[in-house]
């Protein structure tokens, strides 16, 4: 298969799809590779590491995009890159449809097969290609909220730690699954106070014995949601509804309970994010105010540590990668049912159910196209 690996263009990504390593595990399986010329810098992967490993370096995105026959990426297509999409080319990258419909009606008009990474699902419910990059966003998240906390911030002045004599500062986590988890492990690690919310009793439970001695678990509603803000210092929104728009746990009305200072950062904002105030921002420009709380998201939260997050991410999506490529979509989707549901998008037809509903679009089946 002609595969190709353009060089991510949407503010601030540095992470490349495919790290030499893997370039050289596809083209000694007999496959051609186009990789766009410093497509890895942002990781520290220079072209010559690509061309090692037998892969083509290519100057221009055009010339990616117009002869793979499969393209392989980290951030969705943004729109410069909507018309370089084409009928039958196979598209495996991060989607997010149900936050963006434009970018839905944008693959639906080109005909392409786009295969969500984050919507790929084991039958044990674990989403193996969001995982990774959910932990480095949770323990990102703390890592953030606890600059943005610092008065020359905006914030209010709070060490998360504290000291002895003084109270250490409240990190409130909306969401119990792996970004909640690896926020509350990072903000209990520096000594905060944390109280996670979730609605998921069992996973409440388990995490109530596994966690260290300052971490909280809470049944999560409206009303203990509007009580727990109101002494928050740092809110991470860490909501998700696979394939899905986050609901907003956080209103508009809400933000008038919170101190001047705190901060929010949403991990959900690249799902349409769980504050109702809530707008994507960038690595260069990232937080606002909104009713003199801080707000904070970036919606490639990951891209800030690129060589991390590729490693991580690809370790993970690789032998994905390998098996659409050796078997072609079809046949890989057939033998593996968790990646059949990463299929959203195929010649013109959306084949998730909650990308449907939320672009108010007709789902299809996808078995109808594996034949």
């Amino acid at each position: 298969m002609l595969i190709g690996v353009p060089k991510e263009i949407k503010s601030d990504e540095y992470r490349v799809a495919l790290p030499p390593a893997g370039a050289e595990m596809l083209t000694q399986a007999g496959h051609e590779l186009f990789v766009e010329k410093g497509a890895g810098l942002g990781s520290g992967f220079t072209d010559d590491f690509y061309v090692n490993a037998g892969a083509a370096i290519l100057d221009g995105p055009e010339d990616v995009w117009a002869r793979a026959d499969m393209i392989v990426k980290v951030k969705e297509p943004i729109e410069v890159e909507w018309p370089r999409m084409r009928d039958g080319q196979v598209i495996f990258t991060y989607f997010h449809f149900a936050a963006d419909e434009s970018l839905t009606r944008a693959c639906v008009e080109s005909g392409s097969i786009a295969i969500a990474y984050e919507t790929v699902e084991l039958p044990t419910g674990e989403l193996p290609l969001l995982t990774p990059m959910s932990e480095v966003a949770g323990r990102m998240a703390v890592q953030e909220g606890a600059k943005y906390l610092e008065r020359p911030q905006g914030g209010l002045g709070v060490l998360l730690g504290g000291v002895p004599g003084v109270l250490p500062g409240k990190v409130l986590i909306l969401g119990a699954g792996v970004v909640g988890t690896n926020a509350a492990k990072m903000a209990a690690g520096m000594g905060a106070r944390v109280h996670m919310m979730d609605i998921n009793l069992k996973r409440l439970r388990y995490l109530d014995d596994v966690m260290a001695a300052n971490v909280n678990v809470l049944y999560s509603t409206r009303y203990a949601i509007r009580k727990q803000i109101q002494d928050a210092d740092l809110i991470i929104g860490a909501v998700l509804i696979p394939g899905a728009k986050a609901p907003h746990l956080i209103s508009r009305e809400d933000l008038g309970l919170m101190r001047a200072g705190t901060v929010i950062v949403d991990v959900s904002v690249d799902q349409g994010g769980c504050v109702e105030t809530i707008r994507p921002t960038t690595h260069q420009d990232p937080v606002y105010t909104v009713d003199d709380v801080i707000h904070y998201a970036v919606a490639n939260m990951p891209g800030g540590v690129p060589r991390t997050s590729t490693l991580a991410l690809t370790n993970a999506t690789l032998p994905y990668t390998m098996a659409l490529a050796g078997k072609g979509w079809q046949r890989a989707c057939l033998e593996d049912d968790a990646l059949k549901l990463g299929v959203n998008v195929v010649r013109g037809h959306v084949t998730y159910p909650a990308v449907a509903d939320a672009c108010g679009l007709e789902c299809h089946d996808t078995d109808d196209f594996l034949t």
